[in-house]
């Protein structure tokens, strides 16, 4: 019994030696589909796909899921468009201005500055220059301008269409708008929530007049 102990003792030992790896040929692999894919790898090399490379560019024309195509193309015609034409699609919302804000607070002040004058930390620590106002009367933003802008970037600003999604990037227009009113003195714009305004009349000029209390025919033309 003692003898085959021994033996066994003897057996692990050489066959742990045995099995320590040797730098000067490959080790044995006992499960090798543990170690070789049979797909092809992502970034590998095959000579089945052109350019030898697996990882290829995406079909011309397609879209990413989640992304809308932008139609305004990165040039002075494209930006003139955009600040001519372009309108913001979501609704100028409380909501919607303080999530503006908090992205603001996240990527624009920083140049731009929390009131939109142009004196952010960096332009206070001269590591950026010639930020101007939003209220700035050369420049005359508007919510097209302002989108285009951060889609593509303008001279040092570069793009941030990578780090905020189409929402978010009307949110933050939707926030300089009411920093650039604030500038100029002037009431922001909010728009009025559909479920507050039941039983509501709205007249032309977006006053809102109870149900009962609407102005004649005669009397709109009187005034």
């Amino acid at each position: 019994m003692k003898n085959t102990i021994k033996i066994l003792i003897a057996a692990v030992v050489m066959i742990c030696v045995v099995s320590c790896k040797k730098d000067s040929k490959p080790n044995y692999q006992f499960m090798p589909n543990m170690y070789e894919p049979l797909s092809y790898e992502t970034y590998g090399e095959y000579g089945i796909f052109p350019g030898g490379q697996e990882a290829m560019l995406p079909a011309e024309g397609s879209i990413p899921r989640g992304w809308m195509p932008y139609d305004f193309e990165n040039s002075q015609e494209g930006y003139l468009l955009a600040k001519d034409t372009l309108k913001n699609p979501i609704r100028y919302t409380k909501e919607n201005e303080d999530a503006g804000k908090a992205l603001y607070d996240i990527y624009c002040a920083i140049c731009h500055g929390a009131k939109g004058d142009g004196k952010g930390p960096l332009v206070k620590r001269e590591k950026i220059l010639g930020v101007p106002s939003y209220n700035d009367i050369g420049r005359a933003i508007t919510e097209g301008s302002i989108y285009h802008v951060m889609y593509y970037g303008i001279n040092s600003m570069g793009s941030y269409a990578s780090q905020t999604n189409e929402h978010e990037r009307w949110q933050i227009v939707q926030y300089v708008e009411k920093l650039k009113a604030d500038l100029e003195g002037n009431v922001h714009r909010l728009d009025i929530d559909p479920a507050m305004t039941k039983g509501v009349v709205i007249k032309e000029d977006h006053a809102p007049v109870e149900k009962g209390h609407e102005l004649t025919e005669e009397q709109n033309n009187a005034h």
